[in-house]
């Protein structure tokens, strides 16, 4: 598949849906859409929004807190991207690519950095600043979550205090449970509802995110989760003290999801390396009302994955729906 060519396919079919529009400003939020979904699906090598639009403002709210506004104002909602394993927070550059775009498809996108997040240690804490910017503002939100960046979003969405904020909350590869995501990083094995697979994983990056979190464990515990070896691993799983199984519990969007009050849409690609698409299965299944859970052969993690053209021009219209459903979210 070239990754042009499913932009194009795309792009014409967005096309073909605008010339039916009844509504000029609804034209142009399906123009933008599709353009968003081509320019990201083909990372920059089909640049339609670039074409189509002004380069976004930038500016700073806060140390931490990034806003990105396009020229034309109230083509969408307010969005607020959350990151998941992103070294320099804000600044990490896929992730203010993300934000121009979205800003060039009409969103004002507000990004925090979360602490945790930037180090390989995702905690509780990290739903702080995503509650924060939910506060500065009523809404209705859009909020758009990446990876592990699903347990502060959902976190915050499921928060009382800006539950009724967040009208619709697309998460793209999350996870459901920590631990079971845990246990697929260190052994690459996946297992819910039927379906189970195994993956290869770099022992290096599981060395890493081991290291990055020592403090939870004991030194017999973390050589044996660096292992790699199934039996240790799952014996050192077994073996974890209450309070780390508490971490993970509450880091967990699984908990959160029957309090959010906002729609929810999962998309999951079925070779994702990074967390299984098993785990959207499982998320949705906390919550089926409102839920929708959308699996694709044409996405990896939070990227375009190799394949047939007929198949990722199919599966790029559900993706579009998916993206324009981001701009309706009361």
């Amino acid at each position: 598949m070239r990754q042009p060519e499913v932009a194009g396919r795309l792009a014409t079919l967005a096309l073909a849906l605008v010339l039916a529009a009844p509504v000029a400003r609804d034209a142009v939020s399906l123009v933008l859409s599709a353009a968003f979904l081509a320019e990201f699906l083909t990372d920059g090598a089909l640049p339609a929004l670039d074409a189509l639009t002004p380069v976004p403002v930038r500016e700073s709210l806060a140390p931490s807190v990034d806003r990105w506004r396009g020229a034309v104002p109230g083509l969408a909602p307010p969005l607020l991207l959350v990151h998941g394993l992103a070294p320099a927070g804000k600044d990490d550059p896929r992730l203010a690519r993300a934000a121009r775009l979205l800003a060039r498809a009409g969103f004002e996108v507000v990004v925090p950095t979360l602490p945790g997040l930037t180090r390989g240690r995702l905690r509780p804490e990290d739903t702080a600043p995503v509650v924060a910017a939910l506060e500065t503002r009523p809404g209705p939100w859009a909020m758009l979550s990446v990876s592990i960046g699903a347990a502060p979003a959902f976190a915050a969405a499921a928060d009382a205090r800006v539950r009724d904020r967040v009208g619709v909350l697309l998460a793209l590869g999350p996870h459901a449970s920590a631990a079971e995501t845990l246990r697929f990083w260190l052994t690459g094995a996946f297992d819910y509802g039927g379906a189970s697979g195994r993956v290869p994983h770099d022992p290096a990056l599981v060395r890493a995110f081991v290291d990055a979190n020592a403090d939870l464990v004991d030194d017999a515990t973390r050589a044996a989760l660096a292992a790699g070896d199934a039996a240790r691993v799952e014996r050192a799983l077994a073996g974890l003290p209450t309070d780390v199984r508490a971490l993970l519990e509450g880091l967990s969007p699984v908990r959160a999801l029957p309090r959010v009050r906002a729609r929810v849409i999962l998309v999951h690609g079925y070779a994702d390396p990074a967390v299984p698409y098993t785990e959207s299965l499982r998320l949705a299944a906390a919550r089926p009302a409102r839920t929708t859970v959308i699996l694709l052969h044409s996405v990896g993690h939070v990227e375009a994955a190799p394949g047939p053209i007929w198949r990722a021009t199919r599966e790029g219209v559900r993706l579009w729906l998916a993206v324009h459903t981001l701009r309706h979210p009361g």
